[in-house]
């Protein structure tokens, strides 16, 4: 059974300042969707499930999708502020969806196949979707009893230009993921690494930490358990302008309760993004890099 990958494309990007999964950013305008569809073909997975904003669905297709449609099924679905658990009040002055969590959930219609979850303007590398899709392929669809994460190190995850968000983890000796906690103020402050808790107090890190870069390979069987958990998360937070329901703080409580274990992935792979417009003349760098090394073919597709 060859495994999907679903692209979380419809963030707002409110520290961008913009829907940066379209900026071009490769030497002949690719999007950095458009390294991560290609690594994705190349490694064998089969169908892609875009996860988008309903305003951005005909831009998207006509600038993006279309292109990949000669190299691999390509479908999408819409994350919908208003889709929450039935019984559950809509706070009428919230704008935006519940986070990552809930943007898979979306897609879970669709996923009767084993999955992959990436952000749409994170660069995993290649390495990571071969072992990714090495794992999915070895899984049986309809056990939650182990999942899998491409991990990074947080000091190669940092932005120059201010804070990210990055899931911090903790792993045993068998590379199983025993925790993980989703920072949301990890800032680089001259030579120290600090990261903002919920009062807003200062702690410092090392940076040799392991972080979840939202890559993370599910069987289908673990979705009535992010169901149950985003329930339960509408029901303490839902009321709440800025909650958000992140997909390493429900896996991070599936651990505490003994419903499923997380698998580590070792690669070789680098990550880069861009968090701010301020990172875009880095990643840009490295991009072209990467075609000059013949790492991926110029331009990455046709007519792109």
């Amino acid at each position: 059974m060859k495994p999907y990958l679903v692209i979380l494309a419809a963030g707002l990007g409110s520290r961008y300042g913009g829907l940066k999964q379209m900026d071009p950013l490769g030497p002949h305008g690719e999007s950095i969707i458009d390294y991560s569809v290609f690594d994705a073909v190349q490694a064998g997975f089969s169908k892609i499930i875009f996860v988008l904003r309903e305003e951005i669905v005909d831009d998207f297709y006509s600038l993006f999708a279309n292109h990949y449609r000669d190299y691999i099924e390509v479908d999408h679905v819409i994350q919908r502020l208003e889709d929450i658990p039935e019984g559950i009040s809509l706070n009428p002055d919230r704008k935006k969806p519940w986070g990552t969590g809930h943007a898979m959930l979306a897609a879970g219609s669709k996923l009767d196949h084993p999955f992959g979850v990436i952000n749409g303007d994170d660069f995993y590398g290649k390495e990571a979707f071969q072992v990714m899709h090495r794992f999915l392929t070895s899984v049986v669809p309809d056990d939650p009893a182990l999942q899998a994460m491409v991990g990074y190190t947080l000091s190669n995850t940092l932005s120059d230009f201010g804070y990210v968000s990055r899931g911090v983890c903790e792993v045993n000796k068998q590379r199983l993921l025993t925790k993980v906690v989703e920072r949301t103020k990890i800032e680089k402050k001259e030579e120290d690494i600090i990261y903002l808790d919920e009062e807003d107090q200062p702690h410092f890190l090392t940076g040799e930490e392991l972080v979840s870069m939202n890559f993370w390979g599910f069987t289908p069987a673990i979705l009535p358990e992010f169901s149950r958990l985003f329930h339960a998360f509408m029901e303490q937070d839902g009321n709440q302008l800025k909650s958000e329901f992140y997909i390493p703080s429900a896996i991070n409580r599936m651990i505490i309760e003994g419903k499923t274990g997380v698998s580590v992935l070792n690669s070789p792979a680098t990550w880069f993004g861009v968090t701010y417009q301020e990172d875009k003349p880095f990643v840009r760098d490295q991009l072209a890099q990467l075609h000059t090394t013949g790492s991926y073919p110029s331009p990455l597709w046709p007519a792109t």
